[in-house]
């Protein structure tokens, strides 16, 4: 059967559309043979573009699809598609995150191993991973703060060098330089006199230290000697005993007990006194006439005669 010419050339024609179709979506990074698992996502911006990775513990198992605006919802929807050998719950989350400083973004699935698996064509929440771009960018004026604030202190040394070196020729600066290299030298000398001093002095420095350490060591066993002699509690004891001699004397104050009213009853003190007087005329009495006591047997009374007021001055 012969052919013709115009169906050859339709054929022709058919074939190069499709083959260009074929090519215009597997340039946009679809594959119109392709058997991947097709799902969908929302972020609230774009940062990804049309072939863009989908990754599983950083491994390639996909690519994005399509990219839409939702004018509804104000949601940028994603679709990307999957190998369909890949499973993965439907609780999982599909992150956005950076692959590089020079690169763009990719997808990655997070599988949460919870629940049913999701299907071809279902819904999967979304998150984002911040990148370093996304920090540094948020940092950003922090650290221009702080170039800014550095750059004036550098500027402010630079000045007051220039204030120092009053004398801006050669011959000013090269005796500037001479006098910085002497203070450099005397300094260095210093520290070789110091060392030497450190030197010469090794074994008492040494002998020193090793006192510290005894003496920081008897502290140590002091203070655990105390606290194993249970200070606090002998404190308490003490404090016990000074609020029992408080009430004691708070006792002594309100006249109660012996010595209470020993001290704060008159009547008690008035007799005590008059007992007193009367034992110092007795015994002056004792004194005036002796012979009346030596008769105190006998039947003759002899009868009691008070001093006289000479009697009591002279005694």
């Amino acid at each position: 059967m012969k052919i013709s010419r115009e169906i050859k050339t339709a054929v022709l024609v058919i074939s190069g559309v499709l083959l260009f179709i074929y090519l215009f979506n597997y340039l946009k990074g679809q594959d119109l043979f392709s058997d991947e698992v097709q799902f969908y996502t929302e972020f609230e911006y774009n940062a990804l573009t049309m072939s863009s990775p989908v990754t599983i513990k950083g491994n390639v198992v996909g690519k994005v699809e399509d990219i839409k605006y939702d004018f509804k919802s104000g949601m940028t929807r994603v679709e990307f598609s999957v190998d369909p050998r890949l499973s993965f719950s439907k609780s999982s989350k599909i992150r956005l995150y950076e692959t590089g400083i020079m690169g763009g973004n990719a997808l990655a699935v997070i599988d949460s191993y919870e629940g049913e698996k999701a299907k071809k064509g279902d819904f999967i929440k979304s998150e984002i991973q911040p990148g370093l771009i996304s920090s540094l960018k948020d940092n950003f004026s922090g650290l221009s703060t702080n170039l800014d604030k550095t750059l004036r202190s550098a500027d402010t040394l630079m000045v007051s060098l220039n204030d120092f070196v009053s004398d801006e020729t050669d011959a000013g600066l090269k005796a500037t330089i001479a006098e910085l290299n002497a203070t450099l030298k005397a300094f260095k000398n210093l520290s070789f006199s110091i060392q030497n001093v450190v030197k010469a002095n090794d074994e008492k420095i040494s002998e020193t230290l090793e006192s510290f350490k005894t003496a920081s060591a008897n502290l140590s066993i002091l203070s655990e000697d105390l606290k194993k002699a249970e200070l606090s509690k002998t404190i308490g004891d003490f404090d016990k005993t000074l609020l029992s001699i408080n009430g004691l004397l708070d006792s002594f104050e309100k006249g109660e007990g012996s010595l209470g009213k020993l001290l704060k009853d008159d009547k008690l003190y008035n007799n005590l006194e008059a007992a007193s007087k009367e034992m110092e005329l007795l015994l002056l009495d004792i004194k005036l006439h002796p012979a009346r006591y030596r008769r105190i047997l006998s039947k003759k009374e002899i009868p009691y005669e008070a001093p006289t007021e000479d009697q009591l001055q002279k005694n």
